[in-house]
């Protein structure tokens, strides 16, 4: 797989690449490449077709199952083209990050479930199975995670956006 590539960007956004990632988040950490983690994708020639053509020829796209990303492939951190790795789900991300695939930083721009049980912000509503990925994460990694949807807007700690949440969870436990 791709090497010297140095990991700018870690993000959790369903849409996978969509403007904001190509008109906001390409230029603000100077991307050259882009890692679309998603078992999905990697096994729809179609899907991954379509991602392809929306990105621009100068900027690298590498499309990966979860197993295959975390296998194949070896990053650095400070050196190297800037990278960003895309997961349409938390769970994904969390899988990668227990196989191995580390990163101190975990950005949330879009996620909507249908089944959501909490809205952390405009355009991130989880889940329950979403939730306890995070706070397993949390927990166990120390990795931070932030909502941000653009890099123009103020990201929020995600603690921060669930701590109402997590002392009415608290509460009932204790119930």
């Amino acid at each position: 797989m791709a090497k010297d590539l140095n990991i700018a960007l870690v993000r959790v956004d369903s849409r996978l690449v969509h403007g904001q990632i190509l008109e906001a988040w390409v230029p603000f950490v100077k991307a050259k490449c882009i890692i679309v983690v998603n078992d999905k994708v990697a096994a729809d020639s179609f899907f991954e077709t379509v991602i392809r053509m929306a990105v621009p020829s100068e900027i690298e796209v590498i499309i990966s199952s979860v197993e295959d990303f975390v296998q194949n492939y070896s990053y650095t951190h400070g050196s190297g083209k800037n990278t960003i790795v895309l997961f349409s789900t938390i769970a994904d991300a969390c899988d990668a990050f227990a196989r191995g695939f580390r990163f101190d930083r975990l950005n949330i721009g879009n996620i909507y479930n249908n089944e959501y049980k909490i809205c952390c912000s405009t355009s991130v509503f989880l889940c329950d199975e979403e939730l306890k990925n995070l706070e397993d994460l949390l927990k166990e990694t120390g990795v931070f995670v932030e909502l941000q949807r653009v890099p123009k807007e103020r990201a929020v700690n995600i603690k921060e956006a669930l701590k109402d949440y997590w002392k009415i969870k608290k509460t009932e436990k204790c119930i």
